[in-house]
C-alpha cells in the first residue's frame, strides 16, 4: 500500500452529527437511548481525541457484533462479589461502555468512601478506549489506573523472543486531575500499537511505520495485510530494542485485568469474548492535602518544561496534550471519516432499515 494513501479527501463530519448516527444505529439494533448515548459519545470521543481506531471506525463493528449475539443489547451490569472497598462486577455481556461506565462509578464512590476504590469487570465485551474510565475519574478530582486484557484472546502480540502472537495488546490507562489545566492521562496499548490502527490503516490503503509488526514468518513489513491476512502476522511488544519491558507489561496487565476479573487471561482464542479489566481509583484529598496537591504537580511539569527542546521533535508536551489538542481541532474543524468505515456504517444502516442518504448532506466536505 502506498504510504501516502490511495484515497481522495475523506468526508468530514461535525462531532454532533457523529453523535446522531451513533445514536440512531444502535437505537436501530435494540439498545435502549440511554446505552446508545453512553456508548456513542465514548466513540466520537475517542475520534475527537485522535484515537480514530477506537472511535467510529467501531459504529458498524459493534452493529454486527449485537446482530451476531457478540453484545447483549439489553445488557445489565451487576456487581457479584463486594466487600469494602472493592467488588467484582458481571457485564451481564452489556455494551463494553456500558459495564465499563457502571464498573468506574463503582469504583469512584468506594474511593471517595475508602480512599481507594479498585474493582474488576468481566462479561462486558468490548470497553473501547481505556483511557476514557480514567479521564472520567480525573474530571471529578481522582486518581485513576486501568488495566484491560482480552480474556482468553491470545494471537496478537508476539512474547519478547518469540514469532507467533500470544498476548493481547492488554492497555494501561492513568489520569491525574489539575486545578487549572486538562488532566494528566496516559493511555496506551503495551504493544507497540493498537490492532485497530493497523485496521485503520487497511482501510485507507496506506503503510503502517517500520517496528510495528512482522509477517507469518517473522520478518519485519509495514504491510497491514501481513499482520490482517489469512496466515497473519504479530504485532510486536512496546519498547523496540528493549520489547521484553512491553513484554513485561503486557504480562502484568494479563493477571490484573484478567485473573482477578474472572475473565481470564490470554490463552489462544481467535475471537474475544471479553475484556477482562481492573480500575483502582485513589482520592487524593485523603492522601494528601488538596493545595500540597496541586503545587507538587504544577512543579513537576514546570520542572520536565525547563529541559532543552529536541528539534527533531520541536516541543516538550505533557501526557493527553496531544489528544486534548486533536479534540479541539477536531471540534473545530469536523472528525474525517474514510471511505470505507463511512460504506461499512451506510451498509449496517441499510441493513437496520434506516436511511443513511441525508447523513450524507450533512458531510462538511
Amino acid at each position: 500500500p502506498s504510504p501516502t494513501g490511495m484515497q481522495g479527501p475523506m468526508r468530514r463530519f461535525a462531532p454532533d452529527t457523529l453523535r446522531r448516527i451513533g445514536c440512531a444505529l444502535f437505537e436501530a439494533v435494540g439498545c435502549s437511548a440511554e446505552d446508545a448515548r453512553t456508548v456513542t459519545e465514548h466513540l466520537v470521543e475517542s475520534s475527537l481525541f485522535g484515537h480514530d481506531s477506537h472511535g467510529i471506525l467501531r459504529f458498524y463493528e459493534y452493529v454486527d457484533f449485537i446482530e451476531q449475539g457478540v453484545f447483549a443489547a439489553h445488557g445489565q451490569p451487576t456487581v457479584v462479589r463486594e466487600r469494602g472497598s472493592m467488588a467484582v462486577v458481571d457485564g451481564g455481556g452489556a455494551m463494553g461502555q456500558v459495564g465499563g461506565q457502571f464498573a468506574n462509578e463503582l469504583a469512584m464512590s468506594k474511593a471517595r468512601e475508602h480512599g481507594v476504590g479498585s474493582v474488576a469487570l468481566r462479561n462486558t465485551c468490548h470497553v473501547g478506549r481505556v483511557g476514557a474510565y480514567p479521564l472520567a475519574a480525573a474530571r471529578q478530582g481522582l486518581i485513576a489506573v486501568a488495566y484491560v486484557n482480552a480474556g482468553h484472546l491470545g494471537r496478537q502480540i508476539a512474547p519478547w523472543g518469540g514469532i507467533d502472537g500470544k498476548l493481547s495488546t492488554n492497555p494501561i490507562a492513568f489520569a491525574a486531575p489539575r486545578r487549572d489545566g486538562e488532566p494528566i492521562m496516559v493511555d496506551m496499548a503495551t504493544s507497540v500499537t493498537a490492532e485497530g490502527k493497523i485496521r485503520v490503516a487497511q482501510n485507507r490503503g496506506e503503510s503502517v511505520p517500520e517496528g510495528w509488526i512482522i509477517d507469518h514468518e517473522g520478518q519485519p513489513t509495514t504491510d497491514p495485510e501481513d499482520y490482517l491476512g489469512e496466515q497473519g502476522g504479530a504485532i510486536l511488544p512496546l519498547g523496540g530494542v528493549a520489547g521484553y519491558k512491553g513484554y513485561c507489561l503486557g504480562f502484568t496487565v494479563e493477571v490484573l485485568g484478567g485473573l482477578l476479573s474472572g475473565e481470564g487471561c490470554a490463552a489462544g482464542d481467535r475471537t474475544m469474548h471479553s475484556n477482562g479489566v481492573l480500575f483502582t481509583v485513589y482520592d487524593p484529598s485523603l492522601f494528601t492535602e488538596d493545595d500540597a496537591y496541586q503545587e507538587e504537580l504544577e512543579n513537576l511539569i514546570r520542572h520536565v518544561h525547563t529541559s532543552r527542546v529536541d528539534p527533531a521533535i520541536g516541543e516538550i508536551l505533557l501526557p493527553g496534550e496531544p489528544e486534548f489538542r486533536s479534540a479541539r481541532q477536531r471540534q473545530r474543524n469536523g472528525i474525517a471519516v474514510d471511505d470505507t468505515t463511512w460504506a461499512r456504517i451506510v451498509d449496517a444502516a441499510r441493513g437496520l432499515g434506516l436511511n443513511p442518504d441525508p447523513w450524507e448532506d450533512e458531510a462538511l466536505q
